[in-house]
């Protein structure tokens, strides 16, 4: 009886991969829904090569500004989240290999939240807009603006890492395809390639590898799909 209830204290204290997918799966596609509507929708919204439409912008809208953070901070939240979750996940592959590469998803983590910062000053300006010129309150708010933009670009570079990491535990996994490691290793080079051309050569185009993003996507699915049917037990 005792060895019973030993064992039942120890199951009780185990996550299951099936878990730990469902739960990587679901953050990944809470991000999919938080940061592009923030991107794509609010920002080209309020942020104009205008500097004084863009203060106009910004102080006519200053709650949809506001839920553009919230929305990055969610994402932020849920970095944290699918790290662990991802570690767990392929933790029987590779167990130090998982942790250092979950480790590099919460140190892009932390540069995305410093850079995060940069727009939240954006609404301490706005909140002290009576007391400064026009011209300077806009130059303020493209200031920290586009230091959010180069911060965050910048941890992308350690982000486009994280996923050939990823990329290299899914392929040697026994119980992920194949194919999605090496649409990780894709995306990861297609991050980092992208962001450091950015930095050294921001005279081309390389907005061609934006499709080579996809693939934590791709992964994403999987793990929603297939990943939370996985029955193994593996230490917490």
């Amino acid at each position: 009886m005792d060895t019973i209830e030993t064992d039942n204290i120890v199951i009780k204290n185990q996550i299951s991969l099936a878990k730990a997918a469902l739960v990587a799966g679901l953050g990944l596609l809470l991000m999919a829904l938080t940061v592009p509507f923030a991107e794509f929708y609010i920002f080209p919204e309020l942020i104009s090569d205008d500097v004084i439409e863009t203060m106009n912008n910004v102080l006519s809208n200053k709650m949809l500004f506001t839920i553009s953070i919230f929305l990055h901070f969610i994402t932020l939240i849920c970095d944290i989240i699918v790290a662990w979750a991802l570690y767990i996940f392929l933790k029987p592959v590779m167990k130090n290999f998982s942790l250092l590469t979950s480790w590099f998803r919460l140190i892009y983590t932390a540069m995305y939240l410093i850079a995060l910062t940069n727009l939240i000053k954006i609404l301490s300006v706005v909140e002290g807009s009576g007391t400064i010129q026009n011209n300077q309150f806009a130059d303020s708010i493209m200031f920290y603006f586009n230091s959010f933009q180069l911060e965050w670009s910048f941890g992308l570079v350690i982000f486009g890492i994280y996923l050939l990491f990823l990329g290299y535990l899914v392929c040697k996994s026994s119980y992920v395809p194949n194919i999605f490691g090496i649409l990780l290793l894709i995306a990861g080079f297609g991050y980092l390639t992208h962001t450091l051309g950015t930095f050294f050569v921001p005279s081309w185009n390389l907005d061609f590898l934006f499709f080579t993003f996809f693939g934590e996507l791709i992964f994403m699915i999987w793990l929603l799909v297939k990943g939370r049917k996985i029955d193994s037990i593996i230490p917490a």
